[in-house]
């Protein structure tokens, strides 16, 4: 009997298919206030070694870059704090679902990445070692019955990548301290300015 090795990055992104599905990184709420004085200031992606599982619809470095770093801005890039942080995305594995027999056998889509957070002002990475992120596909009308039968590749790219950047969001909230609070000077101004404007409309300011 041969002994097949399978790739770590492969390994980790199977168990994707056992867990339930994710939530959904499509919609944008609240900012979390975690993040502190967050500025992202680099969004640096990098798939030239992706490894696809069996089966998965093919997709190029180019697109898992362009896809995942536009997303990072969307999300990320709401942040206007002053401190400024660089984040590295390692695309490790994935699988794009192809069609499939609806309810019977539709494979689900997932991906696997590795993060990495630098502070610019320190110039050193602040996570020990690479931060490991699986996520699966969010459940809709259109992945209920098989994403590859309702969704095309760039489509099932994106659910993915809003699901990823979600997750690494989710991640820098949980290590509050790598952010320093925004300045109380800023939000206290901000209030007294508010106060005399309110005083000169009513006349009151002497």
């Amino acid at each position: 009997m041969v002994a097949v090795t399978v790739p770590r990055p492969i390994k980790a992104l199977l168990v994707a298919f056992t867990v339930s599905a994710c939530a959904s990184g499509a919609e944008l709420r609240d900012e979390r206030a975690e993040l502190g004085d967050f500025f992202l200031s680099h969004a640096i992606v990098v798939a030239d070694d992706a490894t696809p599982l069996p089966g998965s619809r093919p997709a190029e470095a180019d697109e898992w870059e362009e896809t995942i770093v536009s997303e990072m801005r969307r999300r990320l890039g709401r942040y206007d704090g002053d401190k400024l942080y660089h984040i590295g995305v390692n695309v490790q594995a994935y699988m794009i679902a192809p069609p499939g027999i609806p309810l019977v056998l539709s494979p689900r889509s997932a991906l696997g990445v590795t993060v990495d957070l630098w502070d610019d002002a320190a110039g050193e990475k602040l996570n020990a070692r690479p931060h490991r992120i699986i996520v699966g596909e969010a459940i809709s009308g259109e992945t209920i019955v098989g994403s590859g039968n309702t969704q095309t590749r760039e489509q099932q790219m994106q659910n993915l990548a809003e699901n990823v950047v979600l997750s690494i969001e989710n991640w820098l909230a949980s290590n509050s301290d790598w952010f320093p609070p925004k300045p109380e000077s800023t939000e206290s101004e901000g209030i007294n300015a508010e106060a005399a404007a309110e005083l000169v409309e009513t006349g009151d300011a002497s």
